[in-house]
């Protein structure tokens, strides 16, 4: 009974490190796709409407 307790752990924390993986490289596609498409466009940044106050502001990205 331990060792089935000790795979399960193990097969769920490989599922766990394995969707955090597929998540990262999700975010990472989708922010070179931004990129590439700014790029193209010349535009120096994506304009984002604040739903408060209605005003415009330039989008910040999580990655330095």
């Amino acid at each position: 009974m331990g060792r089935l307790m000790v795979l399960a752990a193990i097969a769920g924390g490989g599922y766990m490190l394995y969707r955090k993986f597929i998540n990262d490289a999700e975010a990472v596609t989708a922010r070179g796709e931004q990129k590439r498409a700014e790029q193209k466009n010349g535009a120096t940044g994506t304009l984002v409407k604040d739903p408060a106050t209605g005003e415009y502001y330039v989008k910040k990205t999580d990655a330095p």
